[in-house]
């Protein structure tokens, strides 16, 4: 029985959890759990011993120095606990991140899971993000799935169909699904030909993704700006190569036609719902996560650019033919090198890829 001390009731918890590595492209996912943490000063009540689930030659720890004395940080997974949502509907939220673990994964999800037990979790939520042949001009696609018919049906979700090589988020979903706890996996589509860290545009389609399905508000900060400043830097070196800027077009006109059939009565009445709910909400510090205006999803190009000064790195230049690898086919199925749902990037830049745009596999 896991004993946790300094933790309080938690009120109707949820459990949100990131893992760097395979099923993090762009490290979109981890760095959305990340921004929760550090928007509500999220406090660490417990980590996983490293040496149960990590190869030291592939996650190596660092040293640091600490007021002249040498520490070190091992690779590990830690839960913090935040308070989310104000007035007469707060909500705890769980958040679990870490490294995806080298070793010992049934041990692994078992440990998560004794920890949601304790805690009185009502769901668990796992972010991922995979590489897909999706244009960075267009809205990022997200897409929610499940392993429970019964909980896709209430949260409007798609239920899982995948079948391939799967990572920690699909472990672990399917854990949370024998253990009887309801649990959702969220996956954002990261352009592959601009595929390294940081994504702040993906980042923020996941949270607004993760907003409208928790019912929380999450305040923005930064991450708006970030994004837009991530497109226009994307599109200014897209400019300056015709051969991307036309592999750039091809994709737009292929997103364009595929969503096409979604301009349906259903679809357009749901957007204004969701627009008319965001409307009536009181903003948080700094703004909120909205898909309804052009700076939150980074769909319109504006004026502002990313100050060189600041010491944030643009995107390397991206190029069509480092396009997607063994990757799967439109149909959800995957290759080795991962791409499908549950398919984020290894690290070192040997990431997954998927053909389509990351709406149409099944990966849980």
């Amino acid at each position: 029985m896991i004993e946790l001390e300094g933790v309080p009731e938690l009120i109707d918890p949820v459990m949100i959890c990131a893992f760097e590595g395979w099923n993090d492209a762009g490290d979109a996912a981890s760095t959305a759990v990340g921004h929760l943490d550090r928007e509500w000063k999220g406090e660490v009540f417990a980590a996983l011993d490293a040496e149960d689930y990590y190869d030291f030659q592939v996650n190596r720890p660092t040293v640091w120095l600490d007021g002249g004395v040498r520490k070190i940080t091992w690779p590990t997974t830690r839960l913090s606990v935040v308070r989310a949502g104000t007035g007469d509907k707060p909500r705890d939220l769980v958040l679990v991140r870490g490294i995806e673990p080298s070793m010992r994964w049934r041990s692994f999800c078992n440990e998560i899971l004794g920890f949601a037990h304790e805690l009185g979790v009502e769901m668990v939520v796992v972010l991922g993000a995979l590489l897909g042949d999706t244009p960075h001009t267009r809205p990022v696609p997200v897409s929610g799935v499940t392993s429970d018919p019964d909980l896709a049906r209430t949260l409007d979700l798609e239920e899982t169909r995948y079948e391939g090589p799967t990572g920690i988020v699909g472990i672990l979903q399917e854990a949370c699904t024998h253990a009887g706890v309801p649990a959702v996996s969220l996956w954002a589509a990261v352009p592959h030909y601009v595929s390294q860290p940081p994504n702040p545009k993906a980042t923020l389609a996941l949270l607004n993704r993760l907003e409208d399905l928790i019912g929380v508000r999450i305040p923005l900060g930064e991450l708006a700006e970030d994004a837009r400043a991530w497109q226009l830097g994307v599109d200014q070196l897209a400019a300056e190569d015709s051969e991307v800027a036309e592999y750039v077009q091809s994709l737009e006109e292929a997103r364009d036609t595929a969503d096409l059939p979604e301009a349906s009565g259903e679809a357009i009445a749901r957007e204004f719902e969701r627009y008319l709910r965001r409307r009536d909400g009181q903003p948080g510090p700094g703004g909120h996560a909205t898909e309804t205006g052009a700076v939150a999803d980074g769909r319109d190009s504006g004026a502002y650019l990313r100050d060189s000064t600041s010491g944030r790195t643009r995107p390397a230049k991206p190029s069509p033919k480092d396009g997607p690898s063994d990757g799967p086919s439109g149909d959800g199925t995957e290759g080795q090198n991962g791409g499908g749902r549950d398919d984020g990037e290894r690290p070192g830049g040997d990431g997954p890829s998927r053909d389509g745009e990351g709406e149409d596999g099944d990966e849980g």
